[in-house]
C-alpha cells in the first residue's frame, strides 16, 4: 500500500524512545532509520539520514523540540515533523505547529493512532491528536499556524451544519438522533460521511475545522 516511510525518532527518555522505536519498526511499511536523545542529535541524524518523518518530544536537552524543528525545515522544507507531547503542554504544541510540525501527538497515544499520524503527514495532511481539548482547539484557530495548502470551500447542508455542531458538543449519536428525529444508525451515517467530506480523522480534527469555519464557538464547547 505504501512503499516504506523513512522515520526518525528523538525522546530523552530512553524506555519511551526504546518502545516507540520497537513499535514503529515493527509496523508493516515503516522503516526507523535513527534515533535521537536531544535535539542537536536529532539535527545530525536527520541531515544523514533524510527521513521523510520526524518524531520528536517537545522538551528536549541541549536543543529543545521546537528550535530543532525550526532549524530542520529551514534545511529540508519537505521534511514532515510531528510532535510529541504531555498532556498541558497546549502552548508548546502550539509553538511547535508555528515552527513548522505537522502533527501533533500526546505520549499515550494508541498504536494504531501515531500509524495514522505518520501516513497522514508523510501524504501532506495535517494531523490533530485524537484527544484534542477545546482550549487547544481554540489556541490552534488562533494561533499562527497555517495548513499546507488552502482549505477548499466545502458545501454543508443545513443538517450537516446541525450535526456537526452537536459532535463538537460531544453529544452521542442517540442524543443527536433524539434531537434532530432521525435514527441512530442515519445519525452514525451522517458522521462517517462528514468525516469523509471534511477529511478529517478524528473529534480534534473535526472541533478545529468548525471553529475555523465558524460552525461553533469556543464558548459553545464543553
Amino acid at each position: 500500500m505504501y512503499h516504506n516511510i523513512d522515520i526518525v525518532i528523538a525522546d530523552d527518555h530512553e524506555i519511551y524512545l526504546d518502545g516507540l522505536s520497537l513499535m514503529l519498526s515493527r509496523q508493516q511499511g515503516f522503516e526507523v532509520v535513527g534515533r535521537a536523545s536531544n535535539g542537536e542529535q536529532l539535527l545530525d541524524i536527520v541531515n544523514k539520514t533524510n527521513p521523510d518523518v520526524v518524531l520528536t518530544d517537545i522538551k528536549m536537552p541541549v536543543l529543545d523540540g521546537i528550535a530543532s524543528t525550526r532549524q530542520l525545515l529551514q534545511v529540508q522544507p519537505a521534511l514532515k515533523v510531528i510532535a510529541l507531547s504531555m498532556f498541558n503542554e497546549e502552548n508548546l504544541i502550539v509553538e511547535m505547529l508555528e515552527a513548522g510540525a505537522k502533527g501533533y501527538l500526546l505520549k499515550n497515544a494508541h498504536k494504531n493512532e501515531i500509524a495514522e499520524a505518520v501516513i497522514s503527514v508523510y501524504e501532506g495532511k495535517n494531523y490533530y491528536c485524537a484527544k484534542t481539548s477545546s482550549a487547544l482547539a481554540g489556541m490552534i484557530v488562533r494561533s499562527k499556524f497555517k495548513a499546507i495548502a488552502p482549505e477548499p470551500i466545502i458545501d454543508l447542508s443545513e443538517r450537516e451544519r446541525t450535526i456537526i455542531h452537536m459532535i463538537c458538543r460531544q453529544q452521542t449519536a442517540q442524543e443527536i438522533a433524539d434531537t434532530v428525529y432521525l435514527s441512530k444508525r442515519t445519525v452514525e451515517g451522517y458522521r462517517i460521511k462528514i468525516f469523509e467530506k471534511l477529511k478529517v480523522k478524528n473529534l480534534g480534527g473535526l472541533i478545529i475545522f468548525a471553529l475555523k469555519h465558524k460552525l461553533i464557538y469556543e464558548d459553545e464547547l464543553i
